[in-house]
C-alpha cells in the first residue's frame, strides 16, 4: 500500500506521494518516541531523581549521535540525488561510504563517553545536584554511548532505503527496535520474573538491545528482502570523492546538531538552578511528550527531502519547490490541531504520560506544556521547510538557522529572563519556558521567509544543475 517506486517520485501526484512516504516515517517516529515515553514511564517508577537523572543527560545522549549526523544526512542526501539521476551502483556506493564514517567516528564518541561521563554529568548539573540524580544520570549516559554506536550504523542503512522511496522499511526496522526496547523495559528496570532490578541502567540497556535488534532488520532489508534497494557486494569499498561529498552535505547537519544540543545542554543548566528536581522532571516530560507532537513533521519532513533530493536529481526544480511547500502546509494544519488539543488540557496530558506526577513537579509540567503549545505550528514549519534546503544539498541553511534559533534566540531568553545569574528578569524556570516556544516561532518564521526568496533566486535550478553534472 505504501510502496513508491523512483517513477511516482519524479512524476507522481505529490501530496499523495508525500503522504504515502511520510505515513511510515510518522508511524516509525511514534514508535521511537513511544520507546521514550515508556522509558520515562518505568524508570518513574524508581522514582523522581532516576526521571531526573535521565533528563539531565538527554542532550548528551543527543549529542552522543551527533558524529554520525554526518554520514547519515550525507547519505540520505546523496543517495537520493543519485538515484533521481538514474545511478543507482553510485547510490549503493555511498552507502557503503557512510558506514565506514559513521563506524570510525561513534567508536571515538563511545570512548569519550565511556571515560569521561561523571565529568560531564558533573559540570552539566554543579555541585548542588542530589548524589543519587547525578548516578542515574551517568550510568545513562555511558550505557547509551555504546548504543549509539549500534544505531549509527542502523540509520545508514535506513536512509538508503528512505532514499529510493522505500519508508516501510524504516518503520519495520523501527518496530523491531523500540518493539523490543518497550518490551524489555519492565523486565529490566524493575526486575520483573527471572532478571534483576537495574533500574536506569537496565532502560540503557534495554535501549542498546533494542538498536542491535534494528540493525539486524536493516542488514535483512538491503541484502535483498526489498525491492526498492537493495546493497551489493561488487560496489563495496571506501570511495573518497563520495566521502569528501557526505563530509561537504552532512558537515553542516552534524554542526546542527552540535549547536542545538549545546543550547539545550545550557538551557538545563538553567533549569536545574532555577528550579531543582522538580524542574528538570517537568523539562523532561515536556520534551518527551513534545516530540510526540512533532513526530508527523519529522516524517514528513524526511519524506519531503527524498523527494526533493530525487526530483533535484531528475531535473526538476519546480516540483521539487512544490513538494517543499506541500510538506509545509501540511505540518502546519496538523501540527496546529494538536497545539490546540495540549493548550485545552494539559494536566490530562500530563498524567496520561506519568501518573505519579505530583506537586512541583506537576504544576511545573502543567505550565510547561501550555506555553509549548502554542509553538507546535511553528514546529511543524521548521521541520519541513528544512527539507527545502537539504535535498538541494544546502544543509548549511539548516545549521545557521539552527544556530540562530538556539544562540541568538532561546538561550539569551532563558539565561537573562530566569535571572539564574543574579541578572535579568527573575522569572525563573517559566523563562526557559517561553524561550523555547519564542525561539521556535522566530526559526520557522525566518525558515520560511528565506527558502521563498531563495527558491526565486533559483537556488533549486542550481542543485539540479549541480547534480547534473556530479554524474
Amino acid at each position: 500500500m505504501f510502496d513508491v517506486s523512483n517513477e511516482e517520485m519524479t512524476d507522481g501526484r505529490i501530496s499523495r506521494t508525500l503522504l504515502l512516504l511520510a505515513a511510515p516515517l510518522v508511524a516509525q517516529n511514534l514508535v521511537a518516541v513511544a520507546q521514550q515515553v515508556v522509558d520515562v514511564f518505568w524508570v518513574g517508577r524508581v522514582g523522581e531523581n532516576a526521571v531526573a537523572g535521565v533528563g539531565l543527560v538527554i542532550p548528551l545522549t543527543a549529542l552522543a549521535l551527533v558524529p554520525s549526523a554526518l554520514a547519515v544526512t550525507g547519505t540520505h542526501v546523496l543517495a537520493s540525488q543519485r538515484l533521481g539521476s538514474g545511478n543507482d551502483d553510485g547510490a549503493r556506493r555511498v552507502v557503503w561510504v557512510g558506514l565506514g564514517v559513521a563506524l570510525a567516528i561513534q567508536l571515538v564518541t563511545a570512548v569519550v563517553a565511556l571515560l569521561f561521563a561523571d565529568t560531564f554529568v558533573g559540570l552539566l548539573g554543579g555541585t548542588g545536584m542530589n548524589a543519587a540524580t547525578a548516578d542515574y544520570a551517568a550510568i545513562y549516559l555511558r550505557v547509551y554511548a555504546v548504543g549509539a554506536l549500534v544505531a549509527a550504523l542502523s540509520d545508514v542503512l535506513e536512509m538508503g532505503l528512505l532514499a529510493a522511496g522505500d519508508s516501510k522499511a524504516a518503520l519495520y526496522i523501527n518496530v523491531a527496535s523500540f518493539g523490543t526496547n518497550i518490551v524489555l523495559d519492565p523486565f529490566l528496570v524493575l526486575g520483573w520474573g527471572p532478571f534483576p532490578r537495574m533500574e536506569v541502567f537496565g532502560a540503557g540497556l534495554a535501549t542498546v538491545i533494542g538498536f542491535l535488534v534494528g540493525l539486524l532488520m536493516a542488514v535483512v532489508l538491503v541484502s535483498g528482502a526489498t525491492r526498492n534497494f537493495t546493497l551489493s557486494r561488487e560496489t563495496f569499498g571506501f570511495d573518497l570523492a563520495a566521502a569528501r561529498e557526505m563530509v561537504s552535505i552532512g558537515g553542516p547537519s552534524a554542526g546542527q546538531q552540535v549547536a542545538r544540543q549545546a543550547a539545550r545542554i545550557l538551557v538545563i543548566f538553567v533549569v536545574a538552578r532555577a528550579a531543582g528536581d522538580p524542574g528538570l522532571a517537568a523539562y523532561t516530560v515536556g520534551a518527551r511528550i513534545a516530540t510526540v507532537a512533532f513526530v508527523p513533521a519529522i516524517g514528513l519532513g524526511s519524506a519531503a527531502t527524498s523527494l526533493v533530493g530525487q526530483n533535484v536529481g531528475a531535473g526538476q526544480p519546480l516540483r521539487a519547490r512544490r513538494a517543499t511547500w506541500t510538506a509545509v502546509a501540511i505540518a502546519l494544519g496538523g501540527l496546529t490541531v494538536l497545539g490546540v488539543v495540549q493548550y485545552a488540557i494539559p494536566a490530562t496530558v500530563a498524567h496520561a504520560f506519568v501518573p505519579d506526577l505530583a506537586g512541583d513537579g506537576l504544576r511545573l509540567t502543567v505550565d510547561y506544556l501550555a506555553i509549548l503549545a502554542l509553538g507546535y505550528p511553528a514546529l511543524g514549519a521548521i521541520h519541513t521547510v528544512e527539507s527545502g534546503f537539504n535535498g538541494a544539498g544546502r544543509t548549511d541553511v539548516s545549521m545557521y538557522a539552527t544556530m540562530l534559533q538556539y544562540w541568538a534566540v532561546r538561550v539569551p531568553i532563558a539565561v537573562l529572563g530566569s535571572g539564574v545569574l543574579a541578572v535579568g528578569l527573575g522569572y525563573g524556570v517559566h523563562a526557559v519556558f517561553w524561550a523555547v516556544t519564542l525561539s521556535n516561532v522566530a526559526a520557522a518564521l525566518g525558515l520560511c521567509l528565506y527558502f521563498y526568496a531563495s527558491a526565486e533566486r533559483g537556488l533549486l535550478s542550481r542543485a539540479a544543475a549541480d547534480a547534473t553534472a556530479a554524474d
